[in-house]
């Protein structure tokens, strides 16, 4: 319980929020990156990437995603932990905190669809 009494520890906590964001969709995009450059490798010079080599791009870019997606929900879930701890007096009048962790919550949906997408394409 923090009793501090100031809405900048709210606020601090949103930013955050907002990082973690930031690195969960950089994480995401680094692994759809990483899983088509398999795809370009094989387009280029399919003599030289094997289907070895095209696989491991995939499960590796997968890999990515599924971290930038694990980062998404737990910086949410610790998001919702400090929020819990805050008193009414820390939250400006007419200020919903929640929205930002909606956000990061569609992120993960999205990057989740996007997991299941990719893998169905390639396999």
């Amino acid at each position: 319980m923090s009793d501090l009494q100031d809405p900048r520890v709210l606020f601090a906590a949103e930013r955050t929020l907002l990082a973690w964001n930031r690195t969960s969709l950089a994480l995401i995009a680094f692994g759809f990156l990483v899983e088509r450059a398999g795809l370009l490798l094989n387009a280029v010079a399919p003599e030289q990437a094997g289907a070895y080599n095209f696989m491991l791009t995939l499960w590796l870019g997968l890999g990515f995603i599924m971290l930038g997606v694990f980062a998404a929900v737990y910086s949410s879930r610790q998001f919702l932990i400090v929020l819990e701890s805050l008193n009414p007096a820390e939250y400006p009048a007419n200020y919903s905190a929640k929205w930002s962790m909606v956000v990061n919550i569609v992120v993960a949906l999205l990057g989740t669809s996007l997991m299941f997408v990719l893998f169905a394409t390639r396999t």
